[in-house]
Order: C-alpha cells, then structure tokens, then sequence
C-alpha cells in the first residue's frame, strides 16, 4: 500500500501563488508516475498536471499549462504542484495520484492510490 498526503490547500486571492506537496509514504520503492487531480462538486475529477518517475515526461492539462508547474524529489517520495498566476475556477479540491500502470498517468482510471484531497480556493 502506498499512502499519500497533501498539504499545502487554503485560501488564495486571485493572481496568487499556493504550492501543494504530496507526501508518500508505504511502498515508495515503486516507480509510480505521479499526478494532481482536482475535482469541484457536480463534475468529474479531472487530470491537472502529471509527472513520469524520473520526471522526464510533464503532461498539463490546457487549462493550467504556463500556470502550474509539477515536479518530484523521489529521495524525499515527495511531489509538488506549483500554483501560479490563480484563478477562481481553479477553485477545487485537489487530490494527489499515483499509477504504477501507465508512465503517461491521465485519468482517474489509471489511478492506484489517491491522497485524500485539500482545498484550494481562490478568492476574486
């Protein structure tokens, strides 16, 4: 079992920054591509940015591209969305994944473990 642990949500004003962290914890020795979810009541969880084990593969969703930034410290089993240039339909809770499947993780069915979410609410 792999557990994951975000942190890092709360409350932003629009144009501002936030950084989540996920941190794994259990089978950490997998090579697990690694991805941001966020999901708002009534829709689908939708892919926001992922990330191959070894990082050299990024995938944004086109809503969030030239915004976020996703990156990983595998030494510390520790990954991080940064949050730039917020807006309030980045309003969500995110959710931290992770897919030993699929080095190009998309979408919530390639998903093994999912962290338990945190708030990110962006303020106008």
């Amino acid at each position: 079992q792999v557990q994951l642990v975000e942190s890092g949500g709360g409350l932003v004003q629009a144009g501002g920054s936030l950084r989540l962290s996920c941190a794994a914890s259990g089978r950490t020795f997998s090579r697990y591509a690694m991805g941001w979810f966020r999901q708002v009541p009534g829709k689908e969880r939708e892919i926001v940015a992922a990330i191959s084990w070894a990082g050299g593969i990024t995938y944004y969703a086109g809503s969030v591209k030239g915004r976020f930034t996703i990156s990983r410290d595998n030494a510390k089993n520790t990954n991080f969305l940064q949050m730039n240039s917020l807006k309030p339909e980045d309003t969500a809770v995110y959710f931290c994944a992770a897919a030993a499947g699929t080095a190009t993780l998309r979408r919530s069915g390639d998903v093994d473990y999912w962290g338990k979410g945190t708030l990110v609410t962006v303020s106008s």
